[in-house]
């Protein structure tokens, strides 16, 4: 069976930190030229870039936090391909501007039929990206290797050796104390993979 391999959390987060930090770079000397690039064409789509700023910059965000959730394990991963399915619409959305724009400045009538097209697409591709997003997740979920039976008989052992914990009567009903000590041990887990993930790159 395949076996799945996270990258790191730190590894995922300079990534990706790198990658905004590019793309700041580029605006910022496309705006720089503007002054010395004397081409319609050209401030036109610096114009639009500068309009659709903050819109790129909230897309680069949610996939940023969809690409940290998934590094984490299971059940902690779960979140990423719902908040990636989110940032897909938004690219769309830019994707939208991106056709009117191209109308306004070559003259064409793509916006109007992409706008209609959209009402179809949206919804399908917010669908697969949700869907293949948890059917990853999924297998990789296979992907981890089972208990072998020599610890399964180290687990009975260890489980027969506590029997007077086992003769307490159980119940599924968790105090706060159990919950607040469980998101403790949580935070923690979080916190010393980031530390081991760092220790690693460097």
């Amino acid at each position: 069976m395949l076996q799945y391999r996270k990258k790191p959390l730190s590894w995922v987060f300079v990534s990706r930190m790198i990658w905004i930090i590019c793309f700041l770079i580029v605006v910022v000397l496309a705006n720089i030229l503007n002054y010395y690039v004397a081409n319609p064409v050209y401030t036109s789509g610096v114009t639009f870039l500068n309009q659709n700023f903050w819109l790129l910059v909230l897309i680069v965000i949610i996939l940023l936090a969809a690409d940290i959730f998934d590094a984490f394990s299971f059940p902690f991963n779960l979140p990423a391909p719902l908040i990636r399915a989110i940032g897909s619409v938004f690219c769309i959305a830019f994707i939208l501007r991106a056709i009117q724009w191209v109308d306004a400045v070559a003259g064409t009538t793509l916006y109007t039929p992409s706008w209609w097209i959209s009402f179809l697409v949206v919804p399908l591709i917010f669908l697969i990206v949700l869907i293949s997003g948890y059917y990853v997740i999924l297998r990789q979920l296979w992907g981890q290797p089972k208990l072998t039976g020599e610890e399964v008989t180290d687990t009975i052992v260890v489980n027969d050796e506590n029997t007077d914990q086992a003769a307490m009567p159980v119940t599924d009903a968790k105090s706060w104390d159990e919950i607040g000590m469980e998101f403790r041990l949580m935070l923690f887990d979080i916190l010393h993979r980031l530390r081991q993930d760092i220790r690693k790159k460097w």
